[in-house]
């Protein structure tokens, strides 16, 4: 069953979380979207560590350990 997810254009959030510009927020929003079709479930916290690391604030290791730590592999 897919779910929706709240998303503010005007506010530019997804899920309360903050985007810098339309395009990014958008260009993320139809990725989850596509990604919930195959089963994903987005939640607030996977999608502010997505920002951050897109945005250089994580690394790439320590983006990939937070998801190994989610995910449990």
């Amino acid at each position: 069953m897919y779910k929706t997810i709240d998303i503010d254009r005007k506010n530019l959030t997804i899920m309360g979380v903050q985007f810098s510009d339309i395009t990014t927020l958008e260009n993320t929003a139809n990725a989850i979207g596509t990604n919930m079709f195959e089963g994903f479930e987005p939640t607030k916290e996977l999608i502010q560590l997505y920002v951050d690391w897109k945005s250089s604030i994580v690394s790439e290791k320590d983006f990939l350990l937070k998801l190994y730590t989610i995910y449990g592999k």
